[in-house]
C-alpha cells in the first residue's frame, strides 16, 4: 500500500538518500520491485528530517505524487541531514486524502510511518481505538488508519516503553482486539531506527555509520538484509536488536 525508508548516519542530502539511488524511494513511487499490494504510490509523499541539534523534526508533506512536485527537487538537493524518515503513499480504501494523511506522523520528537492497512477500516478499528484516551483520539491528524496506529504507538512511548517495545506492544494490542491487517512500522528519533515486518517486505543495510531501513533495497549493491516477517528490529549505533513478536 506504501513504501517507506528511514536513514540515520553521516549528514547527507535528501536527494542522495531518496532520489539518486537507482531503485530508491523516488522510483518506488511508480516502479517498486517488491510491492505486493498496489502498483503505484501516487496518493502523496512525505519527508521528515532532523536539523542540527533541534530535537523537533521538520516535515514536508504533499498530497500529490512525489514526481509531480516541482519544488521537491530543489528542497531535496539543498537539504542535508543526519536522520530522516520518508514515505510514498498508496491510499487504502475508506481513508482520508490530503497532506495530513501522509506519513511521516510526528510527536515528542519522533517520526513514524506505516506501510499496510487496517482491514475493515474504520469499523474494525473501534475496539483498539477505545483503548486510547479521548484526548489522543481528538488529536489525530487525519481520518486514516495510519494516524490511529501512530496514536497507539505514541501512547506507549509516553507510558515509558522503548521504541521497539512500543511497536511490538501495539501489534499485540491489535491482535488481542481482533484487528487484522498489515502493520509494517518505521519509527525514529533521529538517533535510532525501530521497525516491524508484519505483512509486507522490509530490509536494512548498515555501511559504516550509515543505517537504512526500507521497504525494499534501493540498489543492487551487497549488504542488504531481509527482515523476516513477524520481526521487530531496533538499530542504534550499528547494533541490531531483534525479536519475534
Amino acid at each position: 500500500m506504501c513504501r517507506h525508508l528511514a536513514y540515520v548516519g553521516p549528514p547527507a542530502s535528501l536527494q542522495s538518500v531518496l532520489v539518486d539511488p537507482p531503485y530508491g524511494l523516488y522510483r518506488q513511487s511508480w516502479a517498486s520491485r517488491r510491492q505486493q499490494y498496489g502498483t503505484v504510490n501516487a496518493d502523496g509523499f512525505g519527508v521528515g528530517w532532523y536539523s542540527g541539534g533541534d530535537p523537533v523534526p521538520a516535515r514536508y508533506r504533499r498530497a500529490l505524487p512525489i514526481w509531480a512536485d516541482e519544488s521537491f527537487a530543489d528542497v531535496a538537493r539543498v537539504t542535508r541531514t543526519g536522520a530522516l524518515l520518508a514515505a510514498v503513499r498508496s491510499a487504502s480504501a475508506g481513508t482520508e486524502h490530503g497532506a495530513r494523511s501522509v506519513a511521516p506522523f510526528a510527536g515528542d520528537g519522533w517520526l513514524f510511518s506505516h506501510n499496510g492497512r487496517i482491514e475493515g477500516w474504520p469499523d474494525a478499528a473501534e475496539p483498539v481505538a477505545a483503548t486510547l484516551p479521548a484526548a489522543a483520539l481528538l488529536a489525530l491528524e487525519a481520518r486514516v488508519d495510519s494516524a490511529l496506529l501512530w496514536a497507539l504507538v505514541l501512547h506507549r512511548l509516553r507510558a515509558g516503553l522503548g521504541p521497539a517495545d512500543a511497536l511490538a506492544d501495539t501489534i499485540a494490542a491489535l491482535a488481542a482486539a481482533g484487528v487484522k491487517g498489515r502493520f509494517n512500522f518505521l519509527l525514529t528519533d533521529g538517533r535510532r531506527i525501530a521497525a516491524t515486518a508484519a505483512g509486507d517486505t522490509l530490509c536494512y543495510k548498515i555501511t559504516g555509520e550509515s543505517h537504512i531501513v526500507a521497504s525494499e533495497p534501493c540498489d543492487d549493491e551487497p549488504g542488504w538484509q531481509d527482515v523476516p516477517d513477524g520481526t521487530v528490529i531496533d538499530i542504534c549505533e550499528g547494533r541490531i536488536a531483534s525479536a519475534i513478536h
